[in-house]
């Protein structure tokens, strides 16, 4: 029978939650009115693992789903034949999943929009296509027996690379600490040279000084752990209540977070945090060798899970009662020689390519800067026009020459080279101004009262005064 977490170890590939689940009387409690609050679990480390996990917390809060979990073979679950029983699922567990899955369509759109951004034309939507591997994006509106499916496979897939992309993510650690402590020396002189590589030779010296380290999950190894972290006498170790203690969750099993806790005494026998010569990053690294040697060893059904069964048929072999001794990092180098050579030369390319782009990019500035004096420029052109303008707007007297009744603009725009747009434009209206002026005496007759007689045709027309 399967626990009500297991169901979360399995589709996180057994990456199990951190809470022992809370048993409900379900004749008390009425489910409708049931509050949907997925609790915290662990990080699977997938860029979809928040969305993952509340999938699944969902899931097991509804009662038909668990029971068919219990009766549901490993193969068949990661098979996909589980995902059918979704349709049978209560429809408020039903909503809440569309939900999650709209949340989730819309943060992948936005994850490859602000790519897409960023990268200009440069954008591999074949990589961006496998973001959505985890889901049917072709439906993003409802979660269906599809989306469960793909689901499962994806987090089983993933997480069985995960521990290989780790490794490798290691490697490149440390090639690139070597790589660049070797172009450090490059930089010092004949002398400082000499002394860095004898302080190099005395910290490795010092790092593999350490006590002799227990083969992982050994007697010797749990028996250390039985006296110094539980406090017991180890001539009393009993295996079973060993697995008892150190299944903190209590599920009936061993997780991948709980073995590697139990290494921990064996770690600090060879890193301090205190000390120049530990890395740390090494320790996390042969904390999870640890983890996968006695997985291999002990996990027989292959499922990333060490059941009570599997611990105790493995503590009756030969080999945990005389294990062979563990060679620890600095006995097993992560990387060759050549292995480092290409690395240099990947690293040599990058930078490269790295220098190129930032050379455009610094072409792109200057001509960016160069456009925008030209705008200042321009922006100050048009404003020294428009204060001209104003200037001349105020003047109260008239420019001397102007004959009356005439709007000759002409004057006020000496240069063409000025602004040769309100040049043009203005030059336009003056001479339309102009016409209409000159046509002013021919159209209009002077009013009575100027010193000018009217004409003889009009005096004819005007009435005799006795």
């Amino acid at each position: 029978m399967w626990g009500p977490s297991c169901f979360c170890l399995i589709l996180c590939l057994w990456a199990c939650l951190d809470a022992l689940p809370v048993a409900v009387d379900k004749t008390k409690v009425s489910p409708p009115v049931e509050k949907l609050e997925p609790p915290e679990s662990v990080d699977t480390g997938l860029h979809y693992d928040r969305y993952l996990r509340e999938v699944i917390d969902f899931l097991e809060k509804d009662p038909h789903f668990r029971e068919k979990l219990h009766n549901t073979d490993m193969e068949d679950i990661k098979q996909g034949k589980l995902a059918k029983e979704l349709d049978f699922v209560s429809h408020h567990v039903r909503t809440k999943l569309d939900e999650l899955k709209r949340q989730e369509v819309n943060r992948l759109r936005t994850l490859i929009k602000v790519k897409q951004d960023m990268n200009g034309e440069k954008v591999d939507h074949q990589a961006l296509l496998k973001q959505f591997e985890h889901l049917n994006h072709m439906n993003p509106y409802t979660f269906e027996v599809e989306d469960l499916d793909r689901l499962i496979k994806s987090a089983t897939n993933d997480l069985e690379n995960f521990d290989k992309e780790r490794h490798e993510d290691f490697k490149r650690y440390e090639m690139t600490k070597e790589h660049e402590r070797r172009e450090h020396l490059k930089t010092l002189d004949e002398e400082a040279r000499k002394k860095e590589e004898e302080h190099y030779e005395e910290m490795k010296k010092k790092h593999a000084d350490h006590p002799k380290i227990n083969h992982p999950g050994s007697q010797d190894q749990l028996k250390k752990v039985w006296e110094e972290a539980d406090g017991l006498d180890p001539s009393e170790f009993e295996p079973k209540t060993f697995f008892k203690l150190h299944d903190t969750n209590g599920d009936g099993y061993f997780d991948e977070q709980e073995l590697e806790a139990l290494f921990t005494k064996e770690l600090e026998k060879v890193y301090d945090p205190t000390h120049e010569e530990d890395d740390m990053m090494e320790m996390e690294e042969e904390r999870l060798r640890m983890r996968e040697h006695v997985m291999t060893e002990v996990d027989t059904n292959r499922d990333r899970l060490v059941s009570l069964d599997e611990f105790i048929t493995a503590t009756n072999r030969k080999e945990f009662l005389e294990p062979d001794g563990w060679e620890t990092l600095e006995q097993n180098p992560m990387y060759t020689e050549e292995e480092l050579k290409e690395f240099e030369q990947h690293l040599g390319r990058e930078q490269q390519e790295l220098n190129l782009r930032s050379n455009e990019l610094l072409k792109q500035r200057e001509e960016l800067e160069r456009q925008q004096e030209q705008l200042n420029a321009q922006k100050m052109e048009l404003q020294q026009a428009v204060e001209h303008m104003e200037r001349l707007k105020t003047q109260k007297t008239e420019p001397p020459g102007q004959a009356k009744g005439q709007c000759n603009l002409f004057p006020l725009f000496w240069s063409k080279a000025f602004c040769p747009v309100i040049w043009n434009k203005m030059l336009i209206f003056s001479n339309y101004f102009s016409v209409l002026a000159n046509s002013v005496p021919s159209a209009v007759e002077i009013l009575p009262g100027d010193s000018q007689p009217l004409s003889q045709g009009h005096q004819q027309d005007l009435p005799a005064h006795s």
